[in-house]
Order: structure tokens, then sequence, then C-alpha cells
């Protein structure tokens, strides 16, 4: 026990210092943080330590990451411009923080280490994705950097470019946790994972991303129309649910990486805000530089979490008179999403604090729901109603949807707005993701111990 606390003691008093050397410094800190990993890797399981071992992991834990942020904050831009070629080439974030690991070992854990943290649970994790939040916070906060990042995760993706036809000649594609079919001069997406009402998880997340480019690359229709399948879930048989968000079994049983939440974020739900960056475009909402249609919602029994954060995005939200919408963050134990910038523009702030921090619920039926939801109708009128807003949204044509949208996004949200939330967010949903508070609030608020994957 002694000469595990005597290594750590002696490896906290060689902290390397930071100058302007940016080789010279990261030849020094790879080492470190190398022996860091090294050190931590030694000790027993995080659920098998003594006092004394879980301090010496704490310490391991926080002198790495105060060096990785001092490192940063004197290197990112260098980071960044070696790992993107001084930008000419676009990294999407799931690459970006694993190519750091390869650049600068140690910066950022590689591949092998979270594929091993992923076999155990929530609970049992020491957090090292969080050295991807640290890296990723400064990459955003930096501008030109930040900026350049969010053009990556707005381009759409090589495997819709590369099935864009599909959709094209056949008016529809069948995904296993998404569907896309075009009805008259807009194009339908259907989440579902029936299993877990719909919920949003690992095995939804590349999915969902396709339908959306595949959507907006389609040049056949006007308008995207997002719905939520019918789930087979004992209550809720044969009812469509529009989402549940995120699937809370699979973050307690450790099975959400860290990764998934700026994946999803700075892809999936930013992309239905903006539309399609083009590479040799700037997506400024200044320069125009997207590619972007009108989007309708139709909302059946509830819209939960990451729901409800997709509606923030929508340009308009048809829900049944008995649904409703959370975020439920203080019995989750994390962020959601882009929400905390998002719901005060809708409710105000004092219902945005309750509904975040509170768990207030918003019945879409009511003053504070009509915030929110567009238009309110008998959950057996859906179908029909979607049908009528699409129509009514189409049979003129959209004119000048996109332009409209920039006008608004442009003293809403504008990109950099987006950039510097996301610096913000990179680092707190990393610290949230593997708070003890998180799998304490999933066992008392979710009963989650008893659930099964």
């Amino acid at each position: 026990m002694q000469v595990a606390t005597d290594a750590v003691a002696s490896w906290v008093a060689a902290r390397p210092e930071v100058t302007r050397d940016f080789q010279h410094d990261a030849d020094g800190h790879s080492k470190y943080w190398l022996k860091g990993y090294e050190l931590l890797a030694a000790l027993p399981e995080k659920q098998k330590r003594k006092p004394e071992q879980a301090r010496a992991a704490e310490t391991i834990l926080n002198t790495g990451r105060e060096t990785r942020e001092a490192f940063l904050a004197q290197h990112v831009q260098a980071a960044y411009a070696a790992l993107t070629r001084n930008q000419t080439r676009f990294v999407r974030v799931e690459e970006l923080a694993y190519d750091a690991s390869g650049l600068i070992p140690g910066l950022t854990p590689t591949r092998a280490q979270v594929a091993a943290q992923s076999e155990k649970m929530q609970a049992d994790k020491d957090g090292i994705e969080v050295d991807q939040g640290l890296f990723l916070s400064r990459v955003l906060a930096h501008p030109e950097c930040g900026k350049h990042l969010c053009h990556a995760m707005l381009l759409p993706t090589a495997d819709a470019l590369a099935r864009r036809d599909e959709l094209q000649t056949k008016g529809a594609v069948e995904l296993n946790t998404a569907s896309i079919t075009r009805t008259g001069k807009a194009v339908v997406i259907t989440m579902r994972n029936p299993r877990y009402l719909n919920a949003e998880d690992g095995s939804t997340l590349t999915e969902t991303e396709l339908a959306v480019d595949l959507a907006l690359l389609d040049a056949k229709s006007e308008l995207v129309a997002l719905r939520g399948d019918r789930v087979e879930h004992p209550k809720y048989a044969g009812r469509r649910i529009f989402s549940a968000g995120i699937n809370l079994t699979h973050l307690y049983y450790g099975k959400i990486p860290y990764i998934w939440y700026i994946t999803r974020d700075m892809g999936i739900v930013n992309k239905m805000l903006r539309g399609l960056a083009r590479p040799d475009a700037d997506p400024d909402e200044i320069f125009g530089g997207t590619s972007e249609k009108p989007w309708v919602a139709a909302v059946d029994t509830f819209a939960i979490g990451g729901g409800c954060q997709i509606l923030l995005t929508m340009d308009y939200v048809i829900a049944a008179s008995d649904a409703y919408m959370t975020l439920p963050a203080r019995k989750e134990g994390i962020i959601p999403g882009v929400s905390n910038m998002r719901l005060p523009r809708f409710v105000g702030d004092r219902i945005a604090r309750q509904a975040i921090m509170y768990g207030r619920r918003l019945d879409c039926d009511t003053p504070e729901g009509r915030m929110i939801c567009d238009e309110i109708v008998a959950p057996s009128e859906m179908d029909a109603a979607l049908a009528r807003v699409i129509s009514n949204f189409t049979d003129s044509g959209v004119v000048s949807a996109a332009g409209n949208r920039r006008a608004f996004r442009v003293s809403e949200e504008p990109l950099d707005t987006f950039r510097r939330y996301m610096a913000v967010y990179c680092r707190e949903q990393a610290y949230c993701h593997f708070s003890p508070a998180l799998i304490g609030n999933l066992e008392k608020h979710w009963n989650a111990q008893q659930r099964k994957i």
C-alpha cells in the first residue's frame, strides 16, 4: 500500500511545466500522462479499493486533468492544426477524440481503454473519458478551431453520401432504428427503438443521423416530418411514442460512452436546426452555407429528455392533447443537451429552470406546453393532422424557408453562440456522466438496479 502511495506522490511531484514549445511539451506531458494511466491501472478495480487506494486514484485523475487543462490552454491550436492538417481536413468529434490519443499519447484515452471501460457498470468506471471532454471543450473554446469542428459535424456522413441515391430512386429507406419515406413533397422520418419506448442509445445514434442526412439531401422533398414509431411495451402496446430520451437502462449499465452526447448534439440535433453544410462553404448564418428544410414534429404520448430537446429545433410541432414533455435532468444527473440555451427562448427563464433543475412536467395542452407546441389535436386525429400540416406547408411551395430559418437563428442562436455553449457542455457533461450522483439518481428515481438490458 505504501509503495503505491509513494509512487503516486512521486508522480505528482514530477508534474511537467508548460512552455511555448509545443513538441517539447507534448513529449514531456505524454510520458507523464501515460505514467498516470499506468499507476491507475495498477490499482484494484474501483469498487474493491481501500480508502487509501481510492484517494490515490482520485489524485491521479485530478492531477492528470489539471495538467491536460494547462497543456491545452497553451497548445490546443497547435494540436488541432496537427490533427486536421492545418484545417484542410474535417474530422468528426468521435474520431478527433481518439486521433488525439495517437498524436499525443495520454492526452485522451485510446479506443482500447474506452472499450475496456464499456464492459463495466457506469458506477465502476474511473471516468477516463473526462479527458476527451476536456480536450473537446478546449477545441470548441478556441474560435477558429471550434468553428471548424462545428463545420465538420454539419457535413453529411460518408454513409449518407453513399446511399443518397437509394432514397432518390426508391422513395424510402428502411434502417433498424429509423425509416425514411417520401410522402408527396415531404419525407417522414420515423424513429424506433420499441423495446425501450423509442429511447436513444448506441444502437440509434448512427442510423438516426443517416436518416436526417438522407432527408436533407433528398432533392425531391421540401420538408421533413419527424415522428416516433409504435412500441411493444405492455403499458403502451400499439401506441406511438415520440421519444423516451436517453436509454437510462443502457446508461446505468455503462453502455453509453461519453462521446455519444457530443456526437448527437453536434451532429443529429444541430443538423435539424441548421441543415447540412458543404466542405467549400462557411456554415455561419451570415454566409448562408447550409442546405436546409423546415421540420415538423408529431408528438404522440410523450417527448421525454432528448425527445423534448429535439422539439426545440423544430419549425412546427403538432401534439396529441394527452401528450406531455419533460427534461428530467435533475433525476438523471446530466445536462439535457442544448436545452439550457434553447428552452428559455420558448417558455422563459423561470419555467426553463423549473423544467431542467426541478423536474417540472409540461403538458402539451396547457399554456406552457403551447409555447413549444403549435397545434394540439385529439390523439385519434394525429395522422390526419400531420398529413394536413405537410400539405399546408408544401402545397404552395416552401417559400424562402432556408432564408427565414437563418434570419431567426442569427439573432437567436448563431453558430458562434452554439460553439461557445458546446465548449461548456463538453466539459460539464463529462463530469456529470461519471458523477456518483448520476448513479444515485438513477437508482432512486429510475429503480435502475432492477432493470435489465
